[in-house]
């Protein structure tokens, strides 16, 4: 293409539609080169210029794309169009430059590097921290100095540059600094005393770590937990450095097929292994896989329902492929039910137990499958000849007393079978209730055998009906200790004593109150105890006549569990009858129950004598409740079976209290319990989960801890509030006082600044803007 400079003019016009009048310079950048002509693109304004090589005042060789150039505008006179002439290269001014220090966070792929992409050049990032902002750049393969390649994390140093057309800034110039050492995974597979081995991700290797090298909590770190780590050389030898936790599951090291093979055992894993043995994988299995026969290895850990695998054993597994070396081998191995029908071996079915016979291939059954006895569908019946003993429940025996727990006694029952007479065996635990038969007793049993040696014993033994002359007895639990206890007897005024040896059953299970069955005997120095204690279910023993009417009493001697000095056991309860025996503030408690006693004949108007009576631990409606000496009690009256006595049943405490104080999770109410002037409560004792303050008046009952000796309240139940505590107002000669200071009153109190506070951050001033405050106004 050739260019006559004639040709140029401006026919006659003094500028340009674009406002670019003649002989105006301006710059811009040389965009396209040819070899005789080229292309500008505009700095000033979004044109492209075409420009003749003839126009350029200076050396040619020295002009490259992407130059900063100067230039005036023209037209050419064959198209009309505007062109750049007289262009001349503008020296970029220098400027000093700060080199910046950062790390790469995007390395270009290494398949890309040096590389450009048809339409794209490829690109990375680096960032860099100013003021504690972070920032990112871009870069490509031409910014980086020299031929290293960078990697994630690498040190570098670098300028900035920015692009005059686009503005966008960007890395030149990178110089790497410090390369960054590469991190692996692992799985600890071994603890020492002071060092481990983690088994590599990456290739199949062990590699030594001293705990030294372990960043975090040195007690957490077992065998099995995944970790990174860095790999340095140390006397020739690679050891693990900067170990550090992963979350579990990050490292895996092969990869389980969903798909189950079918294949035989070729090769099974030796019982002893050999010093020379160091295959971790010496079990083979053939199997078809494809059309192709396969050796597929296998190990210890690969069976799955852990039986003993042996030659020509047919099997279902999946197979696990390494991601390290792409080793296939086999696991989750399980032997199929088919293999015995092809090896003809027995199977036997019974329990684990050590016993010579050495027993393999051991498959689990349902619980129940096996059974040592058979039991007979016929019952029989029979007579107790000798009782059986039960073994001692004693879990923690008096250090004082002699005789330790006994060992359990078989009894014997004596029955008839087809006119012959024989007897059985039988055993406290083949007993249907917890009740123990008495020799003469009358029972109901099943015939249990042995399948091995065919010995037979009474079981599921049910009690008919008891002997005339039987010496067992009914009570009832009256007193729990640490290691005994006291039996409230059926006349309801004695207690025995019994020691947790002579309990037939769990100690635990029993509570206050319960109906037991015992046997009276005497020890030494002819003091009564009870043995064979046996919790009973509550039946017409325990059943009495029970008035109802209810009375209003007070108590004037409490229970010898509550009061250990009186030498009575039972308690007594006075009846309130015309406020005689009462205090004036209670009279409207009883006014209530006296309408209905005074048509009660039980109770004589006409008498001068207060009226008292008995109650024991049953008579409680709450048994361990702890009547302490003249609190008022409402109760019901029943009658004695064996004696025909009247006494006290179903006896509440009518206790009101004011709570003296609440705090946190436990309180004190104002009442008297032996010598403390306050009784304890928890928060969770509480009713309705209501929160109690200082003054509410409430009703409770007491419990004594045979722990701690102390007693405490339960069941606190809130009557009503307490006065309210009310602020005391402002007096008003200061409220007046207040209104009537100004800003600006001089006599008005000033405060004087003496040292600026700090905050946390050890910063001066408040950070909330004050507000100037109204006189008189409380916010």
């Amino acid at each position: 293409m050739s260019f006559d400079p004639n040709l140029l003019h401006n026919n006659g016009h003094t500028g340009f539609a674009n406002g670019t009048g003649v002989g105006m310079r301006e710059t811009g950048v040389v965009e396209k080169l040819l070899t005789s002509y080229g292309f500008i693109q505009c700095s000033e304004r979004q044109a492209r210029l075409f420009f003749h090589c003839s126009q350029y005042n200076g050396n040619l060789q020295e002009l490259k794309i992407g130059d900063d150039v100067e230039f005036e505008v023209s037209l050419d006179r064959r198209t009309g169009k505007p062109i750049a002439v007289k262009l001349v290269k503008i020296k970029p001014e220098v400027l000093p430059e700060e080199r910046i220090s950062g790390q790469v966070v995007s390395a270009i792929p290494s398949h890309l590097d040096g590389k450009s992409a048809p339409g794209q050049v490829p690109t990375g990032s680096v960032c860099y921290e100013r003021n504690g902002e972070v920032f990112y750049l871009t870069y490509t393969p031409d910014d980086v100095d020299g031929n290293s390649h960078l990697e994630t994390g690498d040190k570098v140093s670098f300028y900035m540059d920015t692009n005059k057309h686009t503005g966008a800034v960007s890395a030149r110039n990178i110089v790497l600094v410090k390369k960054n050492q590469a991190r692996y995974q692992g799985v600890v597979c071994a603890t020492k005393e002071a060092f481990g081995f983690i088994e590599r991700g990456d290739v199949v290797k062990e590699i030594f770590f001293h705990y030294s090298e372990f960043k975090g909590d040195l007690e957490a770190l077992q065998a099995g937990d995944d970790v990174e780590f860095t790999i340095k050389e140390r006397n020739g030898k690679e050891v693990a450095t900067d170990v550090r936790l992963l979350p579990q599951g990050t490292v895996i090291f092969e990869d389980i097929s969903i798909e189950h093979f079918e294949g035989t055992v070729t090769k099974v894993i030796p019982k002893v292994p050999s010093k020379n043995q160091n295959d971790p994988l010496p079990g083979r299995i053939t199997a078809k896989i494809n059309v192709n026969e396969k050796d597929l290895l296998f190990g210890e850990k690969d069976t799955k329902s852990k039986v003993t695998l042996l030659e020509g054993d047919h099997v279902r597994f999946n197979i696990s492929t390494d991601r390290r070396d792409k080793l296939e081998r086999a696991t989750n191995i399980d032997i199929l039910p088919d293999t015995f029908l092809f090896t003809k071996e027995s199977r036997e079915m019974d329990m684990l137990s050590a016993q010579r016979n050495h027993a393999v291939r051991i498959k689990k059954l349902p619980k129940g499958t096996v059974s040592f006895h058979t039991q007979s569908e016929q019952r029989f019946f029979g007579v107790v000849e000798k009782e059986a003993m039960a073994p001692s429940a004693n879990k923690t025996p008096s250090p004082t007393k002699a005789k330790e727990g006994k060992e359990a006694e078989d009894g014997v029952i004596a029955y008839e079978d087809c006119g012959v007479k024989l007897t059985l065996l039988y055993h406290v635990k083949d007993l249907d209730s917890g009740m123990l038969p008495q020799q003469g007793d009358k029972v109901e049993f099943s015939i249990s055998e042995v399948k091995r040696t065919g010995q037979q014993s009474a079981v599921s033994i049910k009690i008919m009906n008891r002997t005339v002359n039987s010496k067992r007895l009914i009570g009832f639990i009256a007193t729990l200790k640490d290691n005994f206890g006291f039996i409230e007897t059926a006349n309801h005024d004695q207690e025995i004593f019994f020691h947790y040896s002579e309990v037939c059953g769990d100690v635990d299970n029993m509570e206050l109150g319960d109906t037991v069955e015992y046997t009276m005997s005497k020890g030494k120095g002819n003091k009564v105890s009870a043995e064979k204690v046996t919790k009973v279910a509550p039946g017409k023993e325990g059943s009495e006549d029970v008035s109802v009417n209810v009375f209003v009493g007070k108590v004037i001697r409490p229970l010898r569990s509550v009061d250990p000095s009186q030498t009575e056991y039972q308690g007594l309860i006075e009846y309130c009858e015309d406020g005689k025996s009462v205090n004036i503030c209670r009279m409207s408690l009883c006014l209530t129950w006296l309408f209905f006693t005074w048509s009660t004949p039980l109770l004589s108007t006409g008498s001068t004598k207060a009226q008292t009576y008995p109650f024991g631990i049953v008579s409680m409606a709450n048994k361990a409740d702890c009547l302490q000496k003249s609190e008022m009690v409402k109760f019901q009256l029943c009658t004695v079976t064996q004696t025909g006595q009247k006494m006290a049943c179903n006896v509440v405490p009518q206790r009101r209290a004011l709570v003296e104080c609440v705090k946190d999770q436990f309180g004190f109410i104002t009442y008297e319990v032996g010598e403390s002037k306050k009784l304890f409560f928890h928060v969770k004792e509480v009713q309705d989960g209501l929160e109690l303050q200082t003054g509410d008046e409430v009703e409770f009952s007491v419990i004594f801890n045979q722990r701690t000796g102390k007693c405490s309240a339960c069941n606190v139940r809130r009557v009503s509030e307490g006065q309210k505590q009310v602020a005391t107002p402002r007096p008003d000669r200061l409220v007046n006082r207040l209104k009537s200071i100004t800003l600006d009153d001089a006599s008005a109190p000033r405060l004087v600044i003496v040292r600026q506070p700090r905050g946390p951050d050890n910063s001066k001033g408040f950070s909330v803007e004050r507000k100037p405050r109204q006189p008189g106004v409380v916010d």
